[in-house]
């Protein structure tokens, strides 16, 4: 693989930028969410007896237990957590010097610190991939806001390797679960008819695809579970530069219709992000780069590199047949010409697929370490070729301490890797599993695709919240992010990630209705208490217990399609159509014994009033910031905030191209090194000549020609 300087600082600042979004969103519901007044109020989880803070730090590492040590509220402490979050992660974003390593580090540090105390929250998928993700972009980013300079090092592609992993275990490990987990769904086929209408945040393109024909859809499902499975498998870590620029596109076209379909999450983001660690700076600089003179020929190429480009070629031409042969043998493609349809149906059984799962599990990790070796002994070569003593023996020594961090995480990841359904944990070493126990609450690695969902044909089960007066006229209490209204629009909202909504998808598929944040949830807003209330409506308008909060609640549970205007005739204005199916929740209200049960039992019954808080000239600022912010949705702020962005991008692309008078250099591939003179862009390989440590100068006898080849 060729070098990876501008893929790496695309993923670094890919990665600023979810950072942006994920603590932007979480900061704008905290009220509601951990407030005093909210759903689980975070200050009930401060330790009662006075801890040692290095004993509350080993036990849950989170910045939350230094509150009182600040004078701060908890509510506070997690607010100015997402604010420097917020802060760190935008400098990122805008200004290259600051994709730093110490940057990258404090980031996951205030994000696992939010992850720890956020309870069901804050545990999701995307959460555990964005802490994940994140530690991997503090071994990546460069180092050099201590030494003032940093530099690109031979190294560099070996930590850089471990985001391609985790792209490869993401996506290999979601496609696989699904058929893993024996969903009938997916077997006949029919899962992407029925996942448009069941996934968490459907988007109105999702209503008319959903209309499509279905043997279309059939169609689509088998792609992608050939674009999550077989793709990844024989691409990723393939050694020819075309087949894996193949996954690459495939990946991001399947990202992109997620975006499209199920609006645009934290996963998607990420998962674009991760798919960069498939390119290399030949993709980004084959159009750029400048012609050559006329005077200039190429050189004829000799009969060994000819048959070898030709072998080269073969093996490519072979991988596409057996992709397009895995198409048609294992899901039974056939064309009806007449009819101009594509009939498919699965051509094998879940026994049969574990079996294979048994095969390839092992296999994978072992392709991993035969790739990581490869990558690790490329850059050991190009320490070597350095010329001078002292600079060859500082590369060697960096080598040596980065590869030894990367074969960790590598070791620690396979532990996550095999729990995957259809695995077992018993092949990895005792010793392995240990130093993955140890290291857990820190989140360095994750399991993902384990926790797939049964995709139902009767429809997508919702929680509708009802209040009354009386208890005998009710009023339903709409969500602002999830169906309810069958005539209301499917939202558009971004990159948001409305926590509450999502945990009520979750229980309306799961039957969670003795969860602690369910019985928080009917407590506030039996209560009356804003903050919660803003969660399912910021328009009091919309909400019918905005003036005095209802006496009784219940909970109702439905079962919601889309309507399909060519079946349906009733239904012609309507984006949903539902069938009632169960009570969820009974008749509560404040007094109700039941009720009072399930808040001692989760730990919710208040004992000792709330003390009030501290006021500290950092309290009153964060109380300053919090007016501002109030009664703004989420993805109000996230799309003000990305808007911000965009414009101060424009500003200086323009204001560069003014004052030059020439179009505007792209964002410099990495910091600036002490030298002489800078290469111009020309066709020469000078990245061969980067200094082999981070930081320090460059030898002008460096040798230019490296010993790695690239496809």
């Amino acid at each position: 693989m060729g070098e990876v300087k501008t893929p790496r600082q695309w993923f670094l600042w890919s990665i600023a930028l979810v950072y942006v979004c994920a603590f932007a969103s979480i900061y704008v519901q905290i009220p509601g969410l951990y407030g005093d007044d909210g759903i689980l109020p975070v200050r009930l989880q401060m330790p009662k007896v006075q801890r040692p803070l290095l004993e509350q730090l080993q036990a849950s590492p989170s910045i939350l237990w230094l509150g009182p040590s600040l004078g701060l509220a908890p509510q506070h402490v997690l607010e100015l957590i997402c604010l420097v979050g917020v802060a760190l992660a935008l400098g990122a974003v805008l200004l290259w010097p600051q994709r730093d390593s110490l940057i990258y580090l404090c980031l996951w540090a205030l994000y696992l610190s939010l992850y720890n105390v956020g309870e069901d929250f804050l545990h999701s998928e995307w959460d555990t991939l964005l802490l994940e993700a994140g530690f991997l972009a503090v071994l990546v980013a460069p180092l050099g806001l201590l030494r003032r300079q940093s530099s690109y090092s031979y190294h560099d592609p070996v930590t850089f390797w471990l985001t391609r992993w985790l792209f490869f275990r993401l996506t290999f490990c979601t496609g696989v679960s699904k058929l893993a987990s024996g969903d009938p769904a997916w077997y006949d086929l029919s899962a992407l008819s029925h996942h448009l209408e069941n996934q968490m945040s459907p988007t109105p393109l999702a209503w008319y695809v959903h209309l499509l024909p279905d043997w279309l859809l059939r169609f689509e499902s088998v792609v992608l579970l050939q674009s999550e499975i077989i793709v990844p498998l024989v691409t990723f870590f393939a050694p020819i530069r075309r087949l894996r620029l193949f996954g690459f596109y495939v990946q991001l076209f399947l990202q992109l219709f997620y975006i499209l379909t199920g609006n645009c999450s934290l996963l998607n983001l990420l998962s674009i992000a991760l798919s960069f660690s498939l390119l290399d700076d030949d993709h980004f600089n084959s159009n750029t780069s400048p012609k050559k003179k006329k005077g200039q020929d190429k050189k004829p190429k000799g009969w060994g590199q000819t048959l070898f480009s030709i072998l080269t070629l073969l093996v490519e031409f072979a991988v596409y047949l057996f992709i397009l042969y895995c198409f048609i043998a294992l899901f039974k493609i056939q064309i009806n010409w007449e009819e101009k349809t594509l009939s498919s149906k699965t051509n094998f059984t879940q026994r049969s697929f574990d079996a294979y799962l048994e095969v390839f599990q092992e296999l994978t990790i072992w392709v991993g370490v035969l790739s990581l070796t490869w990558e690790a002994v490329s850059a050991m070569l190009n320490c070597i070729c350095t010329r001078g003593i002292a600079s060859k023996l500082w590369s060697l020594i960096q080598w040596a301490l980065v590869t030894a961090a990367a074969a960790t995480v590598f070791a620690l990841s396979v532990v996550p890797y095999t729990s995957m359904a259809g695995m077992s944990v018993s092949k990895v070493l005792p010793a392995v599993r240990d130093a993955y126990s140890a290291v857990e609450r820190y989140q360095l690695v994750g399991a993902y695709g384990i926790q797939h969902r049964m995709i139902s044909a009767e429809g997508r089960p919702e929680i509708v919240l009802e209040g009354s007066y009386d208890g005998l006229t009710w009023k339903e209490m709409n969500s602002m992010y999830k169906p309810g209204n069958v005539n209301a629009v499917p939202p558009i909202i971004g990159p948001h990630q409305p926590r509450l909504e999502w945990l009520m998808w979750q229980a309306a598929q799961g039957g969670d209705e003795t969860s602690p944040w369910f019985t928080g949830l009917l407590l506030r807003l039996l209560q009356g208490k804003p903050e919660v209330a803003s969660l399912l409506q910021v328009d009091e308008t919309q909400y019918p217990f905005s003036h005095k909060p209802p006496v009784f609640i219940k909970a109702k549970l439905y079962n919601y399609h889309f309507t399909d205007p060519a079946k349906d005739k009733t239904h012609l204005q309507s984006w949903w159509r539902r069938q009632y199916k169960r009570e969820f929740f009974p008749v509560v209200n404040l007094d109700d014994s039941t009720l009072q049960k399930l808040l001692v039992e989760a730990g919710l019954k208040e004992k000792f009033p709330v003390e009030p808080s501290s006021d500290t000239p950092v309290s009153q600022v964060l109380s300053l910031i919090r007016g501002h912010v109030k009664g703004l949705s989420g993805p109000l702020v996230l799309s003000t905030l990305l808007a911000t962005l965009v414009g101060i991008f424009l500003i200086k692309t323009v204001f560069s191209w003014l004052s030059g008078g020439r179009k505007p250099k792209p964002a410099p591939a990495d910091y600036k090194t002490r030298k002489p003179k800078e290469p111009s862009e020309t066709g020469e390989k000078s990245q061969a000549a980067a200094p082999a440590n981070r930081g320090g100068k460059k030898d002008s006898n460096e040798r230019k020609d490296s010993p790695r080849k690239r496809k």
